[in-house]
């Protein structure tokens, strides 16, 4: 295994960053830090990517912050910790990254997310997570609100009802109950994790990535609209997708019966 903070390989199109600190359930320090910020930088600005999966070595998919951390770990005697900071510095701008990737992203969730781990997955545009996985807002056992973009994403995917129950709570969810309640996309086998992410992958990969991305972002948006805006916002994408290579052989490829390929993004 590599020593890097977060691996990174590259077949068939999609790009795969595995989190690297297995020993402590890949959970957050500075170092890792700016190692995923730089291996998502690289993600996006390469032509050749055109989906991304994310996941996590060993046992756990990612354990969230690192609480030994000199950034964050409490000072006996010494001034406090401005969190604040922390979220500002490294948290936002991971989640600002990833919410804007210009390829689809799929979390591959292998045993434990929690905390900033559990909400980065669902940072992801699909989740799969093997059946032994499970999600957990581990924030409030420490005095602390979710971050990591939870407290946007959590009310969005689940309603506040259930929100608040898992943030006020923090109880542990199996990956088949994340599911049920619409959290993620799917469970699957744990043997089949890491062959279905990369499936799915393949499967966006080979879809029209710029239409695919264009989604995510109006479904978003969308949020804080109206109807009649939203109907707006629909009109100006799709004309701007209207005018792209792949709305034309998309168009083609059905009226001469073939796959068509797509190459925007």
């Amino acid at each position: 295994m590599s020593d890097a903070l977060v691996i990174e390989s590259t077949a068939d199109a999609v790009r795969t960053l595995t989190l690297n600190r297995p020993s402590a359930l890949n959970s957050f320090t500075q170092a890792m830090h700016h190692a995923l910020m730089d291996a998502l930088e690289r993600a996006a600005a390469d032509a050749g990517v055109r989906a991304l999966v994310l996941t996590g070595a060993g046992r756990g998919f990612c354990a969230g912050q690192d609480l030994a951390d000199p950034a964050v770990a409490p000072e006996p005697g010494g001034a406090a910790k401005d969190l604040g900071d922390v979220i500002h510095r490294f948290y936002r701008p991971l989640v600002l990254r990833l919410r804007s990737m210009p390829v689809p992203v799929v979390a591959a969730v292998n045993g434990v997310a929690a905390g900033a781990g559990a909400n980065l997955a669902l940072c992801a545009d699909l989740v799969l997570a093997a059946r032994s996985a499970s999600f957990i807002q581990a924030f409030a056992k420490i005095g602390l609100v979710p971050d990591t973009g939870g407290t946007w994403l959590l009310p969005r995917l689940v309603g506040r009802a259930r929100a608040l129950g898992l943030g006020l709570l923090g109880d542990k969810l199996p990956a088949e109950e994340a599911e049920r309640l619409g959290l993620i996309w799917r469970v699957v086998d744990d043997a089949a994790l890491a062959e279905e992410a990369q499936q799915l992958a393949r499967r966006l990969a080979a879809m029209p990535v710029k239409a695919l991305v264009a989604t995510r972002t109006a479904f978003d948006a969308a949020q804080a609209l109206d109807l009649e805006a939203a109907l707006a916002q629909e009109a100006r994408m799709q004309g701007d997708l209207g005018r792209a290579h792949d709305y034309q052989e998309g168009v083609a490829a059905f009226g001469a019966r073939r796959a068509p390929q797509f190459t925007d993004r």
